[in-house]
């Protein structure tokens, strides 16, 4: 940031800061007051570590509709989930329809398992604006098709896909569906049942406001993934074999407990916010920052149009400057934080039209404010006219 003013912090969907104060102060009492290890020993602080993970499981449940809160795995983050789900049902021979908007968190294990062992993978095409058409998942299905994967919100685009139309696709051809709520855990509406979602990929640092180092998988009780990590948790210890109970098979190694306490406050916080008024909020600010950028001569807004559904992001282009000249004109001289290049989804930018290019992207979150939101187009309007047409 610059000495004279403050940091002015629009990159929220790679992290959302500054984290509330609730959720620091759970996360320095859960350090402070019994951060032993949970599940590992029958003393007072180990028990109370076990409910810091328990309470924090108990508010996703209760987020996500998830009836049975030992269904959902503590990760580490979304990439973790993502790698547990997939490398852990598909087989040779399988075959994955996912789409073209995904992070490389779910394209890079599919593209790993296609070279090790032999699946096949259909990346289903997007509009250039990120939306898809849900029937064209059903006509990319085979015989041979294992699982169905797809983001909920383009962490690019800002578009969201219609997960509970391929949720009733997947349901009814009985292929198993895994959703990456890398952008929409926290903003949009998430319910596994009514969604048809067998496995949900999800961030405690960005929209559920919790410490980096955090995240989770739901997995529906009738699927049986292999652990990604085998090892120590304190359950079935005479077995050889990972535990076979939920969720001990997925969590080895000692856990990261004052993360979870964070989490299980931020969630809280965004239960009591509820992501209907926070998708509300987010809507509102970024229209204000398209509405700006889009009176600004020479630049390309990427995403659905003004007006239309998405998420808090705002991804863009200028003529005659370079994106990644652009987020650090942006952060030396502005005191702004966005994020420029290619932000692991190149699949995106080739639906986009930037994979040559890149683009800067701006996104707003729980702490954003309109003033904020104004300085980033001002700024635009200053750096147009250093740089002419």
């Amino acid at each position: 940031m610059t000495a004279d003013r403050p940091l002015i912090y629009l990159d929220h969907a790679a992290t959302s800061w500054p984290k509330p104060e609730e959720v620091v102060a759970a996360v320095l009492e859960a350090m402070r007051q019994g951060a032993a290890n949970p599940g590992r020993g029958s003393h007072r602080m180990a028990v109370q570590s076990g409910r810091v993970l328990f309470e924090a499981r108990k508010s996703l449940a209760k987020l996500f509709r998830i009836a049975n809160p030992n269904d959902i795995a503590l990760t580490a983050n979304t990439t973790q989930g993502l790698n547990l789900a997939i490398k852990g049902l598909l087989k040779p021979g399988d075959h994955v329809v996912a789409t073209a908007v995904e992070h490389n968190s779910v394209r890079r294990p599919l593209e790993f398992l296609k070279a090790a062992i032999g699946i096949s993978v259909t990346y289903v095409e997007t509009a250039a604006d990120g939306s898809l058409d849900a029937a064209r998942v059903r006509e990319a299905l085979r015989p041979e098709t294992a699982l169905i994967v797809a983001t909920h919100s383009s962490n690019l685009l800002g578009s969201i896909l219609p997960v509970a139309d391929i949720g009733e696709i997947a349901r009814a051809s009985g292929v198993p569906f895994l959703v990456d709520a890398a952008q929409s855990a926290g903003v949009l509406e998430l319910d596994v049942e009514a969604m048809g979602i067998d496995l949900l990929a999800f961030p405690g640092h960005k929209a559920l406001l919790g410490p980096q180092g955090t995240g989770g998988l739901y997995i529906h009780p009738r699927l049986d993934p292999l652990p990604l990590l085998h090892g120590g948790t304190g359950s079935q210890s005479e077995a050889a074999e990972q535990p076979t109970v939920r969720p001990d098979r997925y969590e080895a190694g000692t856990p990261n407990t004052p993360g979870s306490a964070g989490l299980a406050a931020g969630v809280r916080l965004v239960l009591e916010r509820t992501t209907r008024a926070i998708h509300a909020r987010e809507t509102e600010l970024v229209g204000r920052i398209m509405d700006g950028l889009s009176a600004v001569a020479g630049v390309r807004l990427l995403g659905p149009d003004i007006g239309q559904p998405r998420t808090g992001i705002c991804a863009f282009t200028m003529e005659g400057v370079e994106a990644s000249e652009l987020s650090f004109i942006l952060d030396q001289h502005y005191g702004i934080a966005v994020r420029a290049g290619y932000h692991c989804t190149p699949l995106a930018h080739r639906s986009a039209g930037t994979a040559e290019s890149g683009a800067v992207r701006a996104s707003v979150g729980f702490s954003t404010t309109e003033e904020e939101a104004d300085a980033l187009v001002r700024a635009m309007r200053e750096i147009r006219t250093h740089y002419p047409l």
